[in-house]
């Protein structure tokens, strides 16, 4: 048993998503989400960039004093997690393997498409993951690089969403994916909205759920699972709370108070 909090941590917003979920699977769990909106996006950070700012999200986490931590962005999963876990004693998980485990077990026709931001894409992570399961799966991936700051804004169900969400997907849906992987965690507030462009035939992977129960395991195998019957949840930001807390309330339907600023340059 443990009672220190779980760490997340997300370039903005879209960790949201991740939470949302842990919420769900480990309710009696406190957490400190920490969303890094004052360098969001990462997408089009070189590596050694994004490696800079895992290490620092991470120590800030680490002055929480939590007990492990999901870097709930698919950029910072893709190009940090490996040498994350090499650094710090601490368990450490991202997204993209649970992402990668349920689009290759959902496909039917073996035809999968991902999405991502431009760092997510270029490293082909998720194509490497998928391929360890089943490598006769062919993966059509594209970066959407719009699409985070459409969710930062608070743009998701616009036309302007249903617009870009259109230039960027008539491709895919051109060369029959039957499922399609949300390779961002910011892609899921925009569920709705790609759903509607790519129609009901394409199932949407969100891997924020396979890695909240991922999470879930490790908590369980290491014996640091918590039963507090009252949690506390903390919300940290590194520019501009206030937006912040407009649109997570709305998003996680529950008012956000006490979001504080991080100068996380000093971590």
């Amino acid at each position: 048993m443990s009672d220190r909090p779980i760490g997340v941590f997300d370039s903005g917003l879209g960790g949201l998503t991740v939470l949302k979920e842990i919420m769900k699977i480990l309710p009696n769990e406190d957490i400190v989400y920490f969303g890094d909106t004052a360098r969001v996006p990462y997408g089009s950070r070189s590596k050694d960039t994004i490696i800079k700012y895992t290490f620092q999200a991470i120590n800030f986490l680490l002055s929480k004093n939590v007990k492990a931590i999901v870097i709930a962005c698919n950029t910072a999963t893709a190009r940090a997690l490996k040498e994350a876990n090499e650094k710090y004693d601490i368990p450490i998980i991202g997204v993209i393997e649970a992402g990668a485990r349920t689009a290759a077990y959902s496909t039917k026709n073996k035809i999968v498409g991902v999405i991502g931001t431009e760092g997510t894409i270029t490293s082909k992570a998720y194509n490497l993951e998928i391929e360890k399961i089943d490598k006769d799966i062919k993966i059509i991936d594209k970066a959407c690089p719009l699409f985070v700051p459409i969710v930062e804004e608070g743009w998701s169900n616009t036309d302007i969403a249903t617009l870009t969400a259109k230039r960027y997907l008539d491709e895919l849906i051109k060369q029959d994916i039957d499922s399609l992987v949300l390779g961002c965690t910011h892609y899921p507030i925009l569920k709705r909205t790609i759903g509607e462009v790519v129609g009901e035939k394409i199932k949407l992977v969100n891997p924020a759920k396979e890695t909240a129960i991922d999470l879930k395991k490790i908590l369980e195998n290491q014996d640091l699972m918590n039963n507090n019957s009252k949690v506390s949840y903390e919300y940290y930001v590194s520019d501009i709370p206030e937006k912040f807390a407009n649109i997570a309330g709305e998003f996680l339907k529950k008012e956000i108070e006490n979001i504080k600023n991080v100068e996380i340059q000093k971590y």
